[in-house]
């Protein structure tokens, strides 16, 4: 019968334990069961913490943020004013997987608007970003300076959460389509990382811990940011306004797909 070559190592070792010290094995014991007890716990701790279940309501003021925020949770149509401070509920989304994210309504002044992004940025599961298609034309650079503060933040590239862009106020005769606002954000956002760039060098070159929009060397197009990208087109208000339904449906069925 052929001889195991591993067997001479193996009495070697057998006879190299029995040689040890019962309490010093003991002690080699305890210190690996230690090891394996620690990297399961990190493992959980840390992929418990990448949890992230926050949907922010984002935008200038008087885009429809909240009464967004309102339809959402309640249907209901009811009168607001400009938030001064974060709104906050539980929001079940409609599919079958009986998902329920925490719907925040940030304040969009745009003295507010940093320091409540900065607070609630890292458990961002989605970003809905509002816009007020009726007088998009008059706030596209205003818009397109909140979305590029946005898409370059580092915590938000990094994390790439869902970016569902709200064309808001559809039931007013002169608002702006999907498409349209989205071929004048590229256009706008194309700009300012231009100039942006160009001030930077200007100064000493860094970068202020943002991170660069889209891809150097091409013309900026949603389609390059690390996270999904929707357009869709709403009416909080509804064509009815307080006395009808609103007109959310493809907001509902983008967040029911997160």
């Amino acid at each position: 019968m052929t001889e195991n070559p591993l067997e001479p190592y193996i009495e070697s070792l057998r006879q190299q334990l029995e040689e040890q010290d019962p309490v010093v094995l003991v002690g080699v014991i305890v210190a690996l069961a230690v090891v394996v007890i620690t990297c399961v716990f990190l493992k959980y701790f840390l992929t418990s913490k990448t949890v992230r279940s926050a949907v922010l309501l984002v935008g200038l003021c008087d885009s429809g943020k909240t009464l967004l925020f309102i339809r959402l949770l309640s249907g209901k149509f009811k009168r607001t004013q400009t938030s001064i401070t974060d709104s906050s509920a539980p929001y079940k989304a409609k599919n079958d997987r009986n998902c329920t994210w925490t719907l925040i309504d940030l304040p969009g002044h745009d003295s507010l608007r940093s320091q409540y992004l900065e607070k609630f940025k890292s458990a961002a599961r989605a970003i809905v970003f509002v816009v007020d298609s009726a007088i998009f034309q008059k706030e596209v650079r205003d818009v397109a300076e909140f979305l590029y503060m946005l898409l370059t933040d580092p915590v938000v590239y990094r994390i790439a959460p869902t970016l569902l862009v709200v064309c808001n106020k559809q039931d007013v005769a002169m608002a702006k389509s999907a498409k349209l606002i989205q071929q004048q954000l590229e256009k706008e956002l194309n700009t300012l990382r231009v100039t942006r760039s160009a001030a930077l060098s200007a100064q000493d070159g860094s970068v202020g811990g943002s991170v660069y929009l889209g891809k150097k060397g091409k013309d900026f197009e949603f389609s390059q940011l690390p996270m999904k990208v929707e357009f869709l087109e709403c009416s909080a208000r509804g064509s009815k306004g307080k006395d009808g339904d609103s007109d959310i449906e493809s907001l509902e069925k983008s967040l029911a797909k997160l």
